[in-house]
């Protein structure tokens, strides 16, 4: 009686680890319960566009991160942007560089949902185009503080959101012409997250 009592309280045990595993690995391929570890990495892209009106911009920007812990993330960034104003026929392309910090503040619905707080540092070469003033080129240096979020519809791809620019701060040196610096704090923009609509997708590995 010993024994058999010893197998079926095997048989069960066995079984429910089983089910369990396949608890877990159903809802890792149906993208719930995404958690990040030592060792993952990311590409992401974010684009940024508007039109209509006197003013037409788009922005890309392309990222490769790597999770130095399960919420640490770093990694390095390319950037190009285009602004036109159709008034003056101005145009304004920048390209840049930089890196960047990203650190996962918020988990919900099964950790599909991840909210993140980022720092990013960046140097740009500018390029301006006037019909009345010519061409005139200069170097930027960037820094901002960002939060956003990542939805993950897979467990390795996500859609991105860029929600806010909390903090920025810009520096411009033109070679003809003083140099400027800009800071600004955006302590309001949640009363509207898609002030500035930005998005993009993730794609983990």
């Amino acid at each position: 009686m010993k024994t058999k009592l010893s197998v079926i309280l095997a048989l069960f045990t066995f079984y429910f680890a089983n089910a369990q595993q396949d608890q877990v690995d159903s809802e890792m391929k149906s993208a719930k319960g995404i958690t990040f570890q030592h060792g993952d990495m990311f590409i992401e892209g974010s684009i940024q566009i508007t039109t209509g009106g006197d003013r037409d911009y788009y922005a890309f920007n392309p990222k490769f991160g790597y999770f130095l812990n399960d919420k640490f993330a770093v990694g390095g960034q390319l950037s190009y942007s285009s602004n036109k104003l159709e008034a003056t026929d101005e145009k304004t392309n920048i390209f840049g560089i930089g890196g960047f910090a990203r650190y996962y503040l918020l988990e919900l619905d099964k950790k599909r949902f991840k909210a993140y707080g980022e720092v990013g540092l960046g140097y740009g070469r500018n390029k301006y185009e006037s019909p009345i003033t010519g061409t005139d080129n200069s170097n930027s240096l960037t820094a901002n503080i960002n939060v956003g979020l990542n939805y993950f519809l897979t467990k390795n791809i996500a859609v991105t959101f860029t929600l806010a620019n909390l903090l920025s701060y810009n520096s411009v040196s033109p070679e003809n012409g003083p140099s400027s610096d800009t800071f600004q704090l955006n302590i309001n923009l949640f009363e509207n997250i898609f002030d500035q609509p930005k998005f993009g997708l993730l794609f983990r590995f």
